[in-house]
This record gives structure tokens, sequence and C-alpha cells, in this order.
């Protein structure tokens, strides 16, 4: 572990400011862009196809859908739908993938790999009639590779601040019921969804809300905002304030904030929640203090640990789908993946975007996502202003059977006898 060069799964011609992965399809999308400056950098979600060959992961461009004039700061998948935070907007995004032309033709081609290799190398086609033949084949090559339609069907008003409207952070309820935002006005916006009828509309925090989420069953939400606190809501109404360093005289007050929270399950233990955040230093010294992770109760919210997580201010926090893993990215460019059950690094590199890493997303335990992590116990995404998109795993643990540990520890068990016997004639 340490500062070394990561390949890049993927380069965009746009700063990458979110990601995520569909569940069903294990489509990687992710976006970005410009924003509304007459820079000429796009602003575009990509859907990304995502493959493993020989061990290593590979990713082709599928679709791109251009968002005009505004960049993608954040989304959330909920089902086909795309919720996407754009300015001081949520943009409601179906997306579909439409049957190709020419089916017969694609499964002679021999696949969606060999496919992509060819539109590869016909892309380097020479001049005259070769061109010509090559330019050809991409067209017919793209006319039996997956297409993806994506349809804006609806938009909601996120955030109302009147300098700068900035939606922050989006999520979906895990029923899919419920759409939630937060933004730089400090207000949590919860809309019922699909009807889009809003529900809630409530002043959280002083300033910025820098991140939400909603448990599993709906019945809490917490938001971290710039104001120091982290709050656990039942509707509009103010259940609790956390306080991570309760236990931790040596830390002054307001001398850190939070900057993320996360549920997460607990592997194979189906009725408990964890709720993880980040906390990191409210002004940077000289001397750069640590930054922190913490663990708490998911139901009664009461503190389980927390540990040091590095010097380098953490950006960005992601759960693993079965609470095993933690991924943090820093405003330095570095990724790391912590053992959620103990709060220690697994996984790090050092400055492995050259740019603060703005999103983070694992690879899901669903059927398609457990076939692309091939044989690595965690795979994860990340991105960065960098435009790059790059993929960290973790490989699967070797661990010796039971039978061979008992056979060892009946070994040592004679041994040690024998031994006794050999010292001490008579002992048996």
């Amino acid at each position: 572990m340490g500062k070394r060069r990561m390949p890049d799964l993927y380069r965009a011609p746009f700063p990458l400011y979110t990601i995520k992965v569909d569940p069903k399809t294990g489509w990687v999308i992710t976006a970005g862009g410009g924003g509304g400056s007459k820079t000429g950098i796009k602003n575009a979600v990509h859907f990304l196809g995502l493959e493993l060959v020989g061990g290593q992961h590979c990713a082709t461009l599928v679709h791109s859908h251009d968002t005009d004039t505004r960049a993608t700061m954040n989304l959330a998948i909920g089902g086909d739908v795309i919720a996407a935070g754009q300015d001081g907007r949520c943009s409601l995004m179906r997306f579909r993938q439409r049957q190709p032309r020419g089916k017969a033709a694609t499964k002679d081609a021999g696949g969606g790999s060999e496919q992509g290799t060819a539109r590869r190398r016909a892309g380097k086609g020479g001049k005259g009639s070769e061109g010509a033949a090559a330019r050809g084949n991409v067209s017919e090559m793209n006319d039996n590779t997956t297409q993806i339609s994506v349809d804006t069907f609806g938009e909601v008003q996120s955030d109302l601040n009147p300098q700068d409207p900035l939606q922050k952070c989006v999520r979906f309820s895990s029923d899919l019921s419920l759409l939630l935002t937060g933004g730089t006005d400090g207000h949590i916006r919860v809309w019922e969804y699909p009807s889009l009828k809003e529900k809630l509309d409530f002043k959280a925090h002083e300033g910025e809300i820098e991140d939400l989420d909603i448990s599993p069953n709906n019945k809490h939400l917490v938001t971290v905002g710039r104001d120091f606190a982290c709050s656990i809501w039942s509707g509009n109404q103010l259940a609790m304030s956390l306080c991570w360093h309760e236990k931790m005289p040596q830390i002054a007050a307001k001398s850190y904030r939070y900057m993320s929270c996360r549920f997460g399950k607990v592997e194979d233990q189906k009725d408990t929640l964890r709720l993880y955040t980040v906390q990191i230093p409210h002004k940077r010294d000289r001397k750069p203090p640590q930054c922190y992770l913490s663990k708490w109760d998911g139901q009664n919210f009461l503190p389980m640990l927390t540990n040091p997580c590095g010097t380098e201010v953490i950006s960005t926090l992601a759960v693993s789908d079965s609470g095993t893993f933690l991924g943090l990215g820093t405003v330095t460019g570095s990724v790391a993946i912590y053992v959620a059950f103990s709060l220690q690094k697994l996984y790090y590199v050092q400055e492995s975007h050259g740019i603060v890493v703005t999103d983070l997303a694992f690879l899901p335990d669903t059927l398609k996502g457990q076939s692309l992590k091939g044989n690595n116990e965690a795979a994860m995404l990340s991105v960065a202003v960098d435009s790059r998109c790059q993929m960290h795993t973790v490989r699967n643990r070797r661990s010796f059977p039971i039978w061979l540990v008992l056979f060892f520890c009946g070994l040592m068990v004679v041994g040690a006898v024998l031994l006794l016997q050999h010292l001490f004639p008579g002992f048996i």
C-alpha cells in the first residue's frame, strides 16, 4: 500500500463528480461537466459497460447523454430512474436498454468485448477505400451493440439559495417511495415518489448540508451540515444530535465538523444496522490533524467505535452492499478501503487521482455485480475532478479449511505430549 500509479478504467472529456452502478445491468453511470461557463467543456451523463477480461476490468462507453449547460454534481439510482442534482434542481431521467438492430450479426461478431475491440481498431483505419470500409464496419457494429435511451420526465426545485442554488446530495428510500435532497440553503426536501408530491420541507442546518441518508425502514433520516451538527430526524422532528467526541476530552468543541454519513448493513445479521460518519478538521494547521471515522448503532445511535483515518482530508464515503467494507476518498486524490467491523485500513493508494476524489461506488452484491468482481472480495470505483475513473480491488483472502486447522492442532497436542514424555520419563 502507498503511492503508486493506478491504471485508468475510463477517462472522460470533462471533470467527473459522481458515480453509481446499476445493480440490475451492471452499467457504470458517471456524470459531471464544466457547468454553465463557456469553456467548451461539455456536461453529460456517461453509461459505461463494465467487463472482466482475463482478471482485468475494462470499461467501454455505451451511451452519452448530454445535459446541456448543467453539470450533474450528484445522483442516485432508483430502479430505471436517475435523480440528478444539477444546480438547484433535481432532474429525473429514465434510462432503458433498446433492442439492438441486427441481433444475429452481433452473435456472429463474437460478443460484446470483441465488438468493442473491433470498434477501436476500426477507428484507426487508413485513408481511401480502407478508411471507408472501416467507417462502414463502425456503423454496422454500432447498430449491433447495446443501445440506451434516456428521457427526462420530471424535475423539482431542490435548493432555494438566492445567491447560488446548488443541490449537494440526493437519495431514494430503499422502497423507492421517497426522494430526498439537501442543498446549500440548509433545507431537507422530501417528495413522494413517483408522484413528486412534496411531503416535507424543513430547515435542518444553518448553512450547507453536506450529506444525508435514510434508514432502510424509512424511520430515521440522518443529516450532516457545515454547522458542526449531525442530526437524526423522525419526519421533520429532530430526534437527537450526535456527539462523536464525547469521550475524547482532547478534542476541542467545534474543531471538527461532520463530512459524510451512511447507513450500512451488518453481514449475517439481517436486522442489525450501523451508521458510519466521517469527521474532518474545521481548520487546517501547519501540522495536519487526524480525520476520524466513527461507527454507531443504527437503532439507538449510541457510539460504538471511533478510529483515526489519516491526516488527508476526507472528501467522500461509501459503504458496500453487505456492509463489510467502507470506502474513503480524500481531497488529495487518495483512495482507501476499510473493514467496517474494526475500522481498520485494508487498502490504500496515495494520490491515486491527481486531485480531489469526488465519489466512490462499490460493485453491488447482485448476481451481475458478483460476476464482475471476479476473484475479489471487494471492488470499488472512484472518480475525481481529473476526469479519471479507476477500479480498486481487494483480493479474496486465503483461508484454511477447518479440518486442516483441527489436524494441525492435533499434531501440536501429540508433539507436546511426546516432548514432555522425553523430558520427564514416566510422565505418562
